[in-house]
């Protein structure tokens, strides 16, 4: 039996590579996004906080294929900008986009994966919820609660032979970099374009998409997978370091990276 997978955002960086990972390794993934990219396949046009529209387009997949193996939760996108000065609009649209996007998607598989006593959830959380970076607060709460969300998740779906992980990339070469909405600036705050520039000169040289693609696809192939996984040797050094040192000096050397 063929394995059924959705990926959210799909169409472009880090998801784009997900699917074509997973399409290797034999399943059939399904791009659940706004946009479909050039010759994409199995593509549904979905909005991840449009609640009905992901429901319908689960239950969509289900009745063709009769199963959902694997959900990766990875649409999502940044803002930045000062937490006095950040509209709350776009505050609560990134948390609603990175978040509760993640949520409706989980919400709407688990009663599929429920009935068939098994299933994986792989989401995308982010070394910035480990260190949270000055001017990019909104995003770093975002993930941070992803990760908190998978942790609960994993104990509450365990009895349903359902599991789930979260990953954590670094510093990802991808057009995420020239997406990202910016608040604007205000004079008392005269680093945020600098320290911006600091934290997109780091991305623009950062991994490429795949590292955390080839990641995704040994998560969906291993029996047993621990709560969260880092991308990238420097990261995972960086997370392992901070459990031994205190946050005050934690916040200190980010602050020193980041606020020029």
């Amino acid at each position: 039996m063929t394995k059924i997978a959705i990926v959210t955002g799909a169409s472009s960086g880090i998801g784009r590579c997900e699917k074509a990972r997973l399409e290797e390794a034999g399943y059939k993934v399904y791009n659940f996004s706004r946009h479909n990219c050039e010759n994409g396949t199995n593509f549904i046009e979905v909005d991840v906080t449009d609640r009905a529209a992901v429901f319908e387009a689960v239950d969509k997949v289900v009745a063709t294929e009769g199963h959902i193996d694997l959900l990766v939760n990875n649409a999502g996108f940044g803002i930045a900008g000062a937490i006095e000065t950040t509209p709350i609009e776009l505050a609560k649209s990134q948390i609603e986009v990175n978040f509760f996007g993640t949520v409706n998607c989980t919400q709407a598989v688990l009663p599929h994966m429920r009935k068939q006593k098994s299933g994986r959830i792989i989401n995308t959380a982010s070394v910035a919820a480990v260190f949270s970076i000055p001017f990019q607060s909104f995003y770093s709460c975002s993930k941070s609660a992803i990760n908190s969300f998978t942790s609960a998740l994993r104990n509450e779906v365990r009895t349903f032979g359902i599991t789930a992980c979260a990953v954590m990339p670094g510093d990802i070469k991808t057009a995420f970099t020239n997406n990202r909405v910016k608040a604007e600036g205000n004079a008392a705050y005269a680093n945020q374009d600098k320290s911006i520039q600091v934290m997109e000169k780091d991305e623009i040289n950062g991994m490429s998409p795949d590292s955390v693609a080839k990641l995704v696809k040994k998560l969906a192939l291993k029996k047993h997978v621990s709560p969260r996984y880092t991308v990238g040797f420097k990261y995972k050094f960086l997370v392992f370091i901070s459990r031994f040192f205190s946050h005050n000096f934690c916040d200190k050397i980010v602050g020193g990276m980041y606020v020029k």
